[in-house]
């Protein structure tokens, strides 16, 4: 690579056009089915340049994993600090869904769940299970809370994520995914017990 490609190459936006293609390339034809190869040649660079940012497509689905996941731990952190009210939780379902419509998760959530056998027993896999847990017990607690109240919480965040794929070929824009999404999400939590 000469100097000129490595500069090219190595500035910040860089690594999330290959996290972007990625994703794009391993939704429309499956991770398994990608190769490094292909991301480098939809980039428009060479494979030494690819290699400078991400040595494997593990690598790649770890990045653009961790980046979702840390945005997801912040507001579980945030969340782990208010009392458990009804507003407490309203109000973390309105910041969830904001997180969820922010940036490109939509196309990760589509992502693990076209390749879930390739992501099954990966630590991305685990992770996003471990996470799911974390943000169900903000808005049912597992010891105070009945096993109704349980499934609500996670029928209600699973409302959430789950609007890209149940509403995907509806002519509708991406607010108005998001505002049924949440809809559903607030009437599940609202829900007396």
């Amino acid at each position: 690579m000469n100097l000129a490609e490595h500069r090219a190459d190595s500035r910040p936006d860089t690594r999330a056009r290959i996290q972007a293609v990625a994703l794009e390339l391993f939704t429309e034809h499956g991770y398994d089915a990608t190769s490094l190869r292909e991301i480098a040649e939809r980039l428009g660079v060479t494979k030494a340049a690819l290699y400078y940012h991400f040595k494997s497509k593990e690598e790649i689905v770890d990045s653009f994993s961790a980046d979702h996941f840390d945005k997801i731990k912040e507001l579980v952190e945030w969340g782990q600090q208010q009392e458990r009210t009804p507003q407490f939780r309203r109000e973390f379902l309105l910041r969830y869904s904001e997180q969820l419509y922010r940036g490109q998760h939509h196309q990760i959530m589509k992502f693990f769940h076209q390749n879930q056998p390739a992501i099954k027993h990966t630590q991305n896999g685990a992770r996003m299970k471990e996470v799911f847990i974390q943000v169900i017990n903000l808005l049912a607690d597992p010891v105070a809370s009945t096993p109704t109240e349980r499934l609500r919480a996670g029928l209600a965040v699973m409302s959430l994520h789950a609007s890209w794929l149940l509403l995907e070929n509806e002519q509708i824009t991406d607010d108005q995914r998001r505002e049924a999404s949440v809809e559903v999400a607030l009437e599940l939590i609202d829900r007396p017990a």
